[in-house]
């Protein structure tokens, strides 16, 4: 992975519709995730295996299903920045960070709750939008968190499904 820091975009909407009640908040794209145009897309990330046995549903394979899944069970997902410069996939990187507009999402969906994924969407989530609604901090998927074992992460993202079934 080169050091070299790089200013990147976004550079694909957020999944959401009408029926959305959760919204899933991730940092910024990885540059796999930037390459293929979707979310948490490097092969050794967590998050959709995390996120299909939370919801109790089968592990989705492509992006069309991940979509589906996502929209079919009241899932919004984006990522709290639009813009910034990173070094690779370095979250911890992060310099000059420019937040997404969320309340596109908030005005179109009755959204109950916000999830991060990770300390650093987390920090930027609350840094940028204070006076929103409170953030549940979940623990990043990403291959570089080996902090926590993956029984106690998917406890933690199964309160996706509990602010689901409320």
């Amino acid at each position: 992975m080169s050091s070299e820091k790089t200013r990147v975009q976004h550079g694909f909407p957020p999944v959401f519709d009408g029926n959305s009640r959760v919204l899933v908040l991730g940092s910024m794209p990885s540059p796999r995730s930037r390459e293929l145009g979707f979310y948490y897309m490097h092969p050794q990330n967590r998050f959709w295996k995390m996120l299909s046995a939370a919801l109790d549903e089968p592990f989705p394979a492509d992006i069309e299903s991940r979509k589906s899944m996502c929209l079919a069970r009241g899932v919004a997902l984006w990522d709290v920045l639009a813009e910034c410069t990173i070094s690779g996939a370095s979250d911890s990187s992060i310099s000059d960070p420019v937040p997404n507009r969320l309340d596109e999402i908030f005005r179109a969906a009755d959204i109950r709750a916000v999830f991060t994924t990770g300390k650093k969407a987390c920090a930027l989530y609350q840094r940028f939008f204070p006076a929103g609604m409170p953030a549940v901090c979940l623990p990043s998927t990403s291959p570089a968190n080996r902090t926590i074992t993956e029984a106690a992460m998917l406890a933690e993202y199964r309160k996706i499904a509990q602010e689901l079934a409320r």
